[in-house]
């Protein structure tokens, strides 16, 4: 059982894709365990694409892993994503980490993409079978309520046996998904105290499908920065997740050195989360690496001493 912490990023912090390569390089070269690239589509902000981040990564890192964090499995259709993910993992030789959940009712990305949200959930737990079986079986038959499939196949067949599911949610039919299918579970935004009950219950929900998932295969995240609550760009970015939230974000974000972020990921640690995806409140290239830099200097050190 082993602690890692990888990076994740929701917006596109940087000033081009010069930047975004050079950000990627730090972590490749750093220690990083992975990288996580949220998942929206429609948005004035700029956002960009993950799974067209995750082919990306796959020819521009040697070492990182890399996931998302969480692809809406609702909008997409299930055999031509376990395709792509079977062909970014060959491509990668083994590095991909697809990570899956349903998507918001309210997300703006199924009305613009003309997806009804009705029935998303049943769509996505018969996305769940339909992707882990194609990776694994030579041949796959289905007849669901959404997706029928007779004697489909798909080759090359991932490199990692099996290919890592990551499923996200917290909702009961969302524990249920992660506990049939899934080989790990990701936390939304979500505090220690509201991540421990949610593992507990998908423990426990496994053993009525006979199945295990690894004790580190459950992760969450929080945003982190190095500096002062008092700096503008903290302010803001607090501000955004208390409207979102609907209360303080407690729980949610370490700001200032190297305790204090320790201090927060030991709250997760006692919740059961041992795969971290620490999220820079950054703005820029530069602020962006040096952000990134220092958690590979003073953080990454910590957690390797927790690993023994």
């Amino acid at each position: 059982m082993t602690i890692s912490a990888g990076l994740g990023i929701a917006n596109f912090p940087f000033e081009d894709a010069r930047g975004f390569w050079r950000w990627v390089d730090v972590c490749d070269n750093g220690g990083v365990d992975s990288l996580w690239q949220s998942d929206r589509i429609i948005g004035g902000d700029n956002n960009l694409e993950c799974m067209s981040v995750m082919a990306a990564l796959a020819g521009g890192t040697k070492r990182l892993k890399f996931g998302m964090n969480v692809a809406s499995l609702g909008l997409r259709d299930p055999v031509v994503t376990a395709k792509a993910c079977a062909t970014i993992d060959v491509l990668s030789e083994g590095r991909l980490l697809p990570a899956f959940g349903v998507g918001s009712a309210r997300s703006r990305d199924y009305v613009a993409t003309g997806t009804p949200t009705k029935g998303r959930g049943k769509r996505s737990e018969e996305g769940l079978e339909i992707l882990s079986r194609l990776w694994s079986e030579e041949q796959v038959t289905m007849h669901g309520e959404y997706y029928q499939l007779n004697e489909a196949s798909i080759a090359p067949k991932p490199i990692q046996r099996p290919l890592p599911l990551w499923v996200g949610g917290s909702a009961e039919q969302a524990i249920k998904r992660t506990a049939k299918w899934g080989t790990g579970w990701q936390a939304g935004i979500e505090s220690p105290e509201e991540v421990a009950p949610v593992i507990a219950a998908i423990k426990a929900r496994t053993q009525d499908f006979d199945r295990t998932i690894d004790e580190d295969h459950y992760g969450a995240g929080f945003g982190f920065r190095f500096g002062s609550p008092d700096e503008p760009i903290v302010v803001r970015y607090l501000d955004l997740l208390t409207k979102r939230l609907g209360k303080r974000p407690e729980g949610f974000v370490a700001v200032g050195d190297t305790p204090d972020i320790m201090r927060l990921l030991d709250r997760f640690l006692k919740a059961g989360v041992h795969k971290f995806v620490l999220r820079p409140i950054a703005s820029g290239t530069a602020d962006m690496i040096d952000q990134t830099k220092r958690l590979i200097d003073r953080v990454l050190p910590e957690i390797a001493n927790l690993n023994g």
